[in-house]
């Protein structure tokens, strides 16, 4: 089971992080999901604070976004009143089987207690032609660059435990019984922050990513000492902290 991580503490400042960087790669692909499988019922299950429920809600007959977290609900509502939202586990959907045309995880599969498990419930909740969509890290490929891995310990190895590659998530979809897959890159995130702009940056916060709040806050201090100590023994230009990520899109249809 992956560590729990409290969003309802995490929900206030969550929407800094799109504040930085919208995520257009990850607009475009939902966008030409909704339109290529002419969805009418679409659900967003890892909703969060309901970027992309409020996204997509133009574009179908019914959007409706689950998350686990009423604090993150909660930052969602406040946003937009008239929003489908409901509090549930990823695990348990509540809803009849063959109920949606979509069904969607966006950078929330990592906290699934049991991903293979979700995958089989979006399975059963999807009409004939509908698609599951999900949207993730893959720390496994070892082509992404993060600062928080070069600074942080303990943070890649957590993530390579939380997040499953992109062969075992198309595995669990044929074995759920989707009829045909695909793999691409949704978006390519890369950010360089010179010097002490990483101070500011909402990822460096120790609750701006699941990564750092599942860190000790020990873990989290002997990180910031790095970045500190990096900043003050610069040699002449200062450093450079890099992100640079390749957000993966796997889809699954029914037949």
């Amino acid at each position: 089971m992956n560590q729990i991580v409290n969003y309802n503490a995490i929900a206030p400042n969550y929407n800094a992080r799109y504040d930085q960087n919208p995520l257009a790669g990850i607009s475009r692909a939902l966008r030409a999901l909704v339109k290529q499988n002419r969805a009418r019922d679409v659900l967003e299950v890892g909703c969060g604070t309901g970027r992309w429920v409020m996204e997509l809600n133009p574009l179908a007959r019914r959007v409706v976004g689950l998350d686990f977290s009423l604090g993150m609900l909660k930052q969602a509502r406040g946003q937009d009143e008239a929003l489908s939202l409901t509090n549930g586990d990823a695990n348990r959907l509540p809803f009849p089987s063959a109920s949606f045309d979509l069904v969607l995880s966006v950078n929330a599969l990592h906290h699934y207690a049991d991903q293979r498990a979700f995958i089989a419930e979006a399975r059963r909740l999807l009409r004939a032609g509908g698609a599951l969509a999900i949207i993730n890290l893959d720390p496994h490929i070892g082509r992404d660059r993060w600062y928080l891995y070069d600074y942080f310990d303990g943070v890649l190895t957590t993530d390579l435990r939380r997040f499953p590659s992109s062969g075992k998530l198309l595995d669990w979809m044929l074995e759920s019984g989707f009829a045909r897959t695909e793999w691409r890159v949704a978006e390519h995130v890369h950010q360089e922050f010179i010097g002490r702009e990483i101070l500011d940056n909402p990822f460096t916060q120790k609750g701006g990513s699941s990564q750092l709040a599942l860190v000790s806050d020990a873990a989290y201090a002997d990180g910031m000492e790095r970045i500190h100590a990096a900043l003050d023994n610069a040699d002449g230009a200062p450093p450079v902290f890099v992100t640079d990520q390749w957000l993966t899109l796997l889809a699954g249809w029914v037949q």
